[in-house]
């Protein structure tokens, strides 16, 4: 099958792989360089790395509605095109270039979790299982018909560094499953059903800042899903704390969320809205990452100092 690949992340890297190995890839579309880094680098995405390795020819439009960018697919004539976090909306042209239409591996349990960060906000929001979706595009985000599915379950302390990593080797097992169905024509095309549907936003830096008056539980996911960006973090004695693992615990006082409670020799517990949070891995800035016992050793924390203050 000839296939025209577009995306743009670490992410996507295994499912090109995939069709490389599978398939004829007649070209690769990804997001334009960019400069990176306090140098300013110019950088070239996963994607395109990967496209370089095997001499396959990379394209890299700055909009994908560009009239000469579309005539070169055109010219192409890909059978199909699989698209895995692009990171543009394709004009109606491009979905209904290809003869078997444009496929998205989608990195959620659809129709829940459309959008940027399907991934993260599984993390966050404290879900059990969550998995990866292909379907067929359309003008809408992430609301194509579902063709098919395999799940995942979340292990207790999953982040969204090490969920990631999982789903992006189950979506290209997956895509390879789809694309034989579609040249048998076996597809079973499955609608989504909208009022189940809920958007993951993109994250921003300011969405890591730890607000202590949520619950313990809530503030572990938290963590986690922030992990490894933008990362959960606070202030401790001014300056900036992340926090990059918790457990949660048992917390009867009357002390303000956030106040320092207890230190123990290999943790230091913390106030929550509900309950209390017992850090285990943090990073005080200008120095490494490091377990909480690591850090006591060298640095004293004193109970009732509030975090975030």
């Amino acid at each position: 099958m000839k296939v025209v690949f577009m995306g743009t992340p670490e992410f996507a890297v295994p499912t090109l792989q995939a069709l490389i190995d599978h398939h004829q890839v007649a070209a690769v579309v990804t997001q334009p360089d960019r400069q990176r880094g306090r140098g300013k680098k110019v950088q070239f995405s996963p994607v395109k790395e990967k496209a370089a390795e095997y001499k396959i020819p990379v394209l890299q439009p700055e909009k994908a509605r560009d009239e000469e960018f579309i005539q070169e697919l055109e010219t192409i004539a890909p059978d199909v095109i699989v698209v895995v976090a692009y990171g543009q909306i394709l004009p109606e042209r491009i979905l209904n270039l290809p003869k078997y239409g444009c496929i998205n591996v989608h990195g959620s349990l659809l129709p829940k979790y459309r959008g940027a960060a399907p991934i993260q906000w599984a993390v966050l929001n404290g879900e059990e299982k969550t998995g990866i979706t292909t379907m067929y595009m359309e003008k809408g985000l992430d609301t194509g018909d579902m063709i098919d599915k395999a799940e995942v379950v979340l292990d207790p302390k999953e982040t969204a560094g090490s969920l990631h990593d999982k789903l992006m080797n189950l979506g290209a097992d997956l895509l390879l499953e789809t694309l034989d169905k579609l040249e048998k024509g076996t597809i079973v095309r499955t609608k989504q059903d909208d009022s189940q549907s809920c958007y993951a936003k993109m994250l921003s830096k300011e969405m890591g800042r730890m607000d202590f008056s949520r619950s313990a539980k809530e503030l572990e996911q938290w963590i986690r899903g922030m992990n490894p960006w933008p990362s959960a973090y606070t202030t401790m004695n001014g300056k900036t704390l992340k926090i990059w693992d918790a457990d949660v615990v048992s917390y009867e006082g009357s002390e303000e969320p956030g106040t320092v409670v207890k230190v123990t020799k290999d943790t230091i517990i913390v106030a929550a809205g509900e309950g209390a949070l017992a850090l285990k891995e943090i990073q005080l800035a200008g120095k490494k990452r490091m377990p909480v016992q690591a850090f006591l050793l060298g640095s004293s924390v004193e109970t009732g100092i509030r975090l975030g203050d």
